[in-house]
């Protein structure tokens, strides 16, 4: 039996909304190698604000992650591009690649489309591994970067020495990419301190239906590739100055490998870490998530130079001469 009505559908269409009325457009853009990238880029574009590119995770789609709690705060301050990368959302490709270099080359070439020369990102879990990728590669593009909650510096060994909840990149994709109500219980389980409690089965359902079905095996290899002979030592360090931001209680990537970046950027890099929360701060915190973004991303403002002094008062000499007393000023 077809379904007459989609709680998800609905939500996408006001998320598309909040997207539109917020300033922001969509455009499909054909890098003309059978790939295809859509992306919400401003309806007009303002010269005096700075640039700023935000990548999702591991989900939906673009919209879901940066949505109405954040969007409507960044589009007052920046140029806000929001891409979904490759098989997510309307974003596709023929090519066989599945690494997050070839998300980051694809991400610049729509930016370069846009006439975008310089920007700032925040890349969110999955998207932290773009957005490094792409500081790595288009360094003079990149002026500050945000790593959320991604663990670019795990090691593939990392999996098996027991870092993580599960032991093998089959069992992680189960549960990042659920494909059941319990597998998406259990992933909320694994994101939020507070997971939503008593969520409906047809409701789960229904998102997995209309979110969760497309591309299935494409980011399952997606997933793979990341920890595929991944190594610290071959990890370039970024020359950007980059911001880490963490939940305390992350299960997805443990505060571990947050640690572990800030050791690899060293002074370069600062660390924000997020109470009581886990890999979805951006939910179950934005507002603090959103002060610690702006504070890093907008344009610090030197301080005006003290004033000039005021100039000396007039000076009153006396002098004698010939019994006058004369006054000089």
């Amino acid at each position: 039996m077809t379904k007459c009505f989609s709680i998800t559908a609905s939500r996408n269409w006001c998320l598309r909304s909040t997207f539109s009325s917020s300033g922001l457009r969509s455009t499909v853009t054909d890098l003309g190698d059978g790939t295809t990238i859509h992306c919400w880029v401003p309806k007009t574009r303002k010269e005096t604000r700075p640039d700023l590119l935000l990548l999702h995770g591991l989900g939906a789609n673009a919209m879901w992650q940066w949505g109405p709690e954040i969007i409507p705060r960044f589009v007052r301050h920046f140029n806000v591009y929001v891409p979904d990368l490759v098989f997510f959302g309307d974003s596709y490709t023929t090519r066989g690649e599945r690494t997050d270099s070839f998300q980051a080359q694809c991400v610049y070439r729509v930016m370069e489309a846009n006439s975008v020369k310089r920007m700032r990102v925040v890349g969110l879990s999955y998207g932290g591994f773009v957005a490094y990728s792409l500081a790595a590669e288009f360094k003079e593009a990149v002026e500050r970067v945000v790593i959320c909650c991604a663990g670019v510096c795990l090691e593939e060994r990392d999996l098996a020495e027991g870092l993580f909840p599960v032991k093998t990149l089959e069992e992680a994709a189960d549960i990042l990419l659920p494909q059941t109500p319990e597998k998406m219980k259990e992933l909320m389980r694994f994101t939020f301190v507070k997971p939503p409690v008593k969520t409906p089965n047809c409701i789960l359902e229904d998102f997995i239906d209309e979110m969760n079905k497309e591309h299935m095996q494409e980011k399952k290899e997606l997933i793979h590739a990341l920890a595929k002979d991944r190594k610290l030592s071959e990890i370039p360090k970024i020359p950007q100055p980059t911001l880490i931001i963490w939940g305390d209680k992350d299960q997805v990537f443990p505060l571990e490998l947050g640690y572990r970046l800030k050791r690899h950027l060293g002074d370069n890099a600062d660390m924000v870490v997020i109470k009581n929360t886990g890999h979805a701060y951006i939910v179950e915190k934005p507002k603090e998530f959103y002060k610690h973004l702006k504070s890093f991303l907008l344009p610090q403002t030197p301080p005006l130079p003290p004033p000039p002094p005021p100039p000396p008062p007039p000076t009153t000499t006396t002098a004698t001469t010939n019994g006058h007393i004369n006054l000089t000023t």
